[in-house]
C-alpha cells in the first residue's frame, strides 16, 4: 500500500475516535446538568413543603373582603382562621378517616403519591363512558391542589403539584397527609376542614362521629354543591348510601352496621348552622355564590386567608328593590316563596339575586340551586332553534291533542286547560302558549338540536334531548333563565366573563392585599360570544312583545309602556311558575313555588291557581318599574326583524336535522321558510317505511312479536350458546338500527344450548340439588351460609336457565351446613 494512503487510513479512525470522545464528553456533561437541574428542582419543591402545613398557612392568612359593586361596601371577610377549625388526628374520628380514604382512594395505604393503577382503571371507565366519569388523583394530590396557594392554571403547576406530592409523601406520615387533607376540604355550607363541618351539620366535635354522619361529609367533598344536604338531600342520601355500600364492599363494615347506618335519618335543613363568619345581610345568597365561584377557580387556602379584595357586581339598592318586591306580592310566610335574579344584557353583570326569605333559616339558595321546570318558558330557546333553521314564524301547525312518534317510543301531548286552537301559526302559539304546537315543533327541530341551542344561549343546567324538554320538563334556575334571556336582548350574544368564562359576570375584578401570599389582580372583563342570529333574536322579541302585550304575560306590562319582551311559565298541577322577561337594559327572572316540596299551588293567588302569569308577573314588573327609574334607563325600542318572504316546503326530521321529503317519507311537516333558508338535504325515505326496533336482550318470543307489529319479517337464526350465556334471548340483529320498508327482513340470532342450561335450584334441599345438578353433569359446589332456612339453597351461581357444559362448577349457597 502507498505511504500516502496507509496516512489517510490512519487519520480516519483518529477523527472518528476525536468524535466519539466529543460526544461522549458531552452527553456526560448533560447527565451531570440534568441531575444537578434534578436535583436543585427536588430541593426547591421540598422547600415548598412546609408551607403546605395547615397550621403555616394560618399564620400567614390576610383577610380577603367581598365588596359590592360600588367598591367599598363590604359584604363579606375571608378570614381562613374563623372558616376552619384545624385538628389532631387523634380528634378526627376513625370512621371518618375510614369513610374518605373508602370513596377518594381505596389504595391511600399502598400508594406512594401516585396511583398508576388508579389513573389507568379511570382512563379506561372515562373511554368506555366517553366521558369524564372517574377521577385518578390520590388524596396526596388532592391535598396538594387544595393547599397549593399559586393559582397559576398553567401545565407547569401540574408538574409541580405531582412533584410536591410525590416529596411530601417522602417527608410526611400517610396518617398526617390525610388529618391535613381532612382539615383542608370543603364540606359545603361554609363548613371547610372536618371540625367546622361536624358542627355545622351534625352540632358536635369531629370525635365522635357515628357511620352515618362519617358517611354523610365523605361523600360531600366530590360535589359540594350536587350533594349538599341542605339543598339536595336526595342526591346527599343517594351519595351517603354509595359510600356505606363502598365500605362494605371494603370490609370495612359490617353488614348490619351498613343497614343500620343507611337507614339513619338525613340532618334537618334548618337545623345545619352557619359558621360564625357569615353573618347573613342583603345579599347573603348572593355572596355564597360568588365565594363559591372563587373556590372552584382558586381553592379554599387562597380564599380564604389569601388576602382577596373581590368586587363584585351586586348592586345594593337594586338588591332591596329585588326583595320588597317579592315581599309585596309574597307575604305570607306559610305561602310560597319567590326568587329573582336581575342581569345587565349589555355587559352581563348580575345586579341583584334573592334566592329565599331568610338565609340564617336556609342556605338554599333558589335563584342558584333551586332548578325546577320552567314550562312554557323554556319554549322561546325552540323558537330559536326553529328560526336558525330558517323556520318563518307564519309556519302553521294544527292546535290539538297529539301523539308524536319519536326515538322508538309515543308521546302523548294536550294543553293543560284542555283548549285547542285549530290551525295556528308560529307567533301565535307562542302568544298563548300553546303545548300542542310547541311539542309538534320540537319533533319538527329534534330535542337534542333545541338542548345545544338553550346551551349557547346561557343554560348550563344538565339537558337531555328528550321530546319533553320543548315544554319545559327540565330542570333549570333562575339565574341561567336570566342570563340566557339577556342573550336575546343583547341581539343574540351571550356575554361571559374573561376570567370565569361560561358564567354570570357576578365577579367585575379580584386583586389582593400588599402582604397577601395569593393572587393577583385580575379583571373579569364582559366577552361576547354570538349564540344565535341577530335575525333570530330580533324575531324571537318581536314575539316575546307580544306575550306581554295581548298574551298570557299581560301583568307583567309596565307602566311607561316602555317595549318588554317575556314569557310565562307553569308547570304541570301549577307546581311552578315563571316569569322571565327583559327590556334592552335589563333582565331578570322570577320564580314562584314551594322551595321545599313540589307543591300544587292551586288557590294562593286569591283562590285561584298561581300562574306565571299572576305573582310572577306581577313581582318582575314591581322590581323592573322601581329597578329602570334607579338605573334612569329611558324606554329603548328592540331591533325591528326584517321583512322576509317565506316559502312554503315539505320537510321531515331525519338522522338529526330537517330534510326535504323524497315523495314516500312519513310524518311530512309543511313548513314556511324563510327565502333560500330551506333544508339542503333529500330525504333518503323507503316506501312505506318504518323504523327497526332494538331487539338484542329481549327474548324471542317478545322480540318477534315486536316486529311483526311494525310490521316486519323476522328471520331467526341459531348458534351455539357459549356456557354461562343467556338462551332463548336475542344475541345480535341484522340490520341493528335504521329504516326499512314494510315486511322487509330481520335476522335475530339466539343462542342454542349444545349441553342443555343449568337448572333452577333456589328454594330446594341440598341432596335433591345436587342431583338434580349431577343428573345433567354439573358439580355443585357448596357455599355454608349462617343466616337462612337450614339446608335449603339460598343462592346458585350461574343462575339457572343459562346455557350448561359438562363438569362446570355451580355455586349453591346453603344455610346451615359445611362444605
Amino acid at each position: 500500500m502507498p505511504l500516502r494512503r496507509r496516512k489517510a487510513a490512519t487519520r480516519v479512525p483518529r477523527r472518528r475516535i476525536r468524535k466519539l470522545r466529543l460526544f461522549l464528553l458531552l452527553t456526560l456533561l448533560g447527565l451531570l446538568s440534568l441531575a444537578a437541574f434534578t436535583v436543585g428542582l427536588v430541593r426547591a419543591i421540598a422547600s415548598e413543603i412546609p408551607a403546605l402545613d395547615p397550621a403555616h398557612q394560618q399564620r400567614i392568612e390576610v383577610n380577603g373582603y367581598v365588596y359590592s359593586s360600588n367598591g367599598h361596601s363590604v359584604l363579606a371577610v375571608l378570614r381562613g382562621s374563623e372558616s376552619r377549625v384545624l385538628v389532631r388526628s387523634k380528634e378526627i374520628d376513625p370512621r371518618m378517616m375510614q369513610a374518605i380514604v373508602a370513596v377518594e382512594d381505596k389504595r391511600y395505604w399502598e400508594h406512594r403519591a401516585v396511583d398508576v393503577r388508579g389513573i389507568l382503571r379511570a382512563a379506561w371507565a372515562d373511554v368506555r363512558a366517553n366521558n369524564v366519569v372517574q377521577g385518578g388523583s390520590t388524596i396526596t394530590q388532592q391535598f396538594i391542589k387544595n393547599a397549593y396557594v399559586s393559582n397559576d392554571r398553567a401545565i407547569g403547576r401540574k408538574l409541580r403539584e405531582a412533584a410536591l406530592a410525590w416529596q411530601l409523601e417522602q417527608r410526611w406520615s400517610k396518617l398526617r397527609i390525610l388529618t391535613a387533607y381532612l382539615n383542608t376540604i370543603y364540606f359545603g355550607n361554609g363548613a371547610y376542614g372536618v371540625q367546622q363541618a361536624a358542627v355545622t351539620y351534625f352540632h358536635h366535635a369531629a370525635r365522635p362521629l357515628t357511620l352515618a354522619e362519617a358517611a354523610l361529609l365523605a361523600g360531600i367533598p366530590k360535589d359540594p354543591s350536587l350533594y349538599d344536604p341542605v339543598a339536595n338531600p336526595g342526591e346527599a342520601r343517594a351519595r351517603r348510601a354509595l359510600v356505606l355500600r363502598t365500605m362494605l364492599d371494603q370490609g370495612l363494615v359490617t353488614r348490619e352496621a351498613f343497614r343500620r347506618a343507611r337507614r339513619a335519618p338525613m340532618p334537618a335543613p334548618a337545623s345545619v348552622s352557619l359558621p360564625d363568619t357569615q353573618r347573613p345581610n342583603a345579599a347573603q345568597y348572593f355572596v355564597n355564590y360568588v365565594k363559591q365561584q372563587l373556590v372552584d377557580h382558586y381553592g379554599s387556602a387562597c380564599v380564604f386567608g389569601g388576602g382577596l379584595r373581590v368586587t363584585t357586581s351586586v348592586d345594593l339598592r337594586l338588591q332591596k328593590l329585588a326583595r320588597n318586591s317579592i315581599a309585596r306580592w309574597l307575604g305570607n310566610p306559610n305561602g310560597p316563596a319567590g326568587a329573582l335574579v336581575a342581569v345587565d344584557p349589555r355587559d352581563g353583570r348580575v345586579l341583584a339575586m334573592v334566592g329565599g326569605r331568610n338565609f340564617r333559616r336556609s342556605q338554599f339558595n333558589l335563584a342558584v340551586q333551586g332548578e325546577r321546570q320552567p314550562g312554557s318558558a323554556f319554549k322561546p330557546f325552540v323558537l330559536a332553534e326553529a328560526l336558525e333553521r330558517g323556520v318563518s314564524p307564519v309556519t302553521r301547525f294544527v292546535s290539538k291533542p297529539v301523539v308524536i312518534p319519536f326515538d322508538n317510543k309515543l308521546w302523548s301531548v294536550h294543553n293543560y286547560e284542555g283548549d285547542y286552537l285549530g290551525s295556528i301559526d308560529l307567533e301565535a302559539a307562542t302568544i298563548q302558549s300553546d303545548n300542542s304546537v310547541y311539542a309538534q315543533l320540537t319533533s319538527v327541530v329534534g330535542p337534542a338540536a333545541v338542548a345545544a341551542t338553550a346551551k349557547r344561549l346561557g343554560i348550563t343546567s344538565p339537558l337531555k334531548g328528550y321530546l319533553s324538554i320543548g315544554l319545559g320538563a327540565q330542570a333549570v334556575n333562575p339565574l341561567e333563565m336570566a342570563r340566557a334571556f339577556s342573550t336575546f336582548a343583547r341581539g343574540g350574544v351571550r356575554v361571559d366573563g374573561s376570567l370565569l368564562g361560561n358564567h354570570a359576570r357576578a365577579i367585575l375584578a379580584v386583586g389582593k392585599a400588599r402582604n397577601g401570599h395569593c393572587g393577583k389582580s385580575q379583571l373579569n372583563r364582559p366577552v361576547g360570544r354570538r349564540a344565535v342570529s341577530p335575525r333570530t333574536a330580533a324575531y324571537v322579541s318581536a314575539i316575546l312583545q307580544k306575550v306581554v302585550r295581548e298574551g298570557t304575560g299581560t301583568r307583567a306590562a309596565l307602566g311607561d309602556g316602555r317595549p318588554v319582551a317575556g314569557k310565562t311559565g307553569t308547570t304541570e298541577n301549577y307546581g311552578d311558575a315563571w316569569f322571565v322577561g327583559y327590556t334592552p337594559q335589563l333582565a331578570a327572572a322570577v320564580w314562584v313555588g314551594y322551595p321545599k316540596q313540589l307543591r300544587p299551588m292551586l288557590t294562593e293567588f286569591h283562590g285561584d291557581p298561581v300562574a306565571g302569569g299572576t305573582y310572577p308577573a306581577l313581582i318582575w314588573k314591581t322590581f323592573m318599574q322601581l329597578a329602570l327609574t334607579y338605573r334612569k334607563d329611558p324606554p329603548e325600542s328592540f331591533p325591528t326583524p326584517p321583512s322576509e318572504y317565506s316559502v312554503a316546503e315539505n320537510a321531515v326530521f331525519r338522522d338529526g336535522r330537517l330534510e326535504r321529503d323524497n315523495g314516500v317519507c312519513h310524518n311530512v311537516r309543511s313548513l314556511s321558510f324563510f327565502s333560500g333558508s330551506g333544508p339542503e338535504a333529500v330525504a333518503t325515505c323507503k316506501p312505506n317505511e318504518v323504523d327497526v326496533p332494538q331487539l338484542v336482550g329481549s327474548t324471542l318470543q317478545a322480540a318477534t312479536a315486536r316486529l311483526r307489529a311494525q310490521p316486519l319479517t323476522p328471520n331467526v337464526v341459531s348458534k351455539p350458546a357459549a356456557p354461562r350465556q343467556r338462551v332463548g334471548v336475542v344475541l345480535r340483529q341484522f340490520p341493528r338500527g335504521g329504516t326499512l320498508s314494510s315486511f322487509d327482513q330481520v335476522t335475530l340470532v339466539v343462542g342454542k344450548p349444545l349441553y342443555g342450561v343449568v337448572p333452577k335450584v333456589v328454594g330446594m334441599s341440598l341432596p335433591r340439588a345436587r342431583r338434580r345438578l349431577e343428573r345433567v353433569q354439573l358439580d355443585p359446589r357448596v357455599v355454608p351460609s349462617p343466616t337462612g332456612r337450614p339446608g335449603r339453597v339460598l343462592f346458585q351461581q350461574p343462575k339457572g336457565g343459562v346455557a350448561a357444559a359438562p363438569g362446570m362448577d355451580v355455586k349453591i349457597v346453603v344455610a346451615g351446613v359445611g362444605g
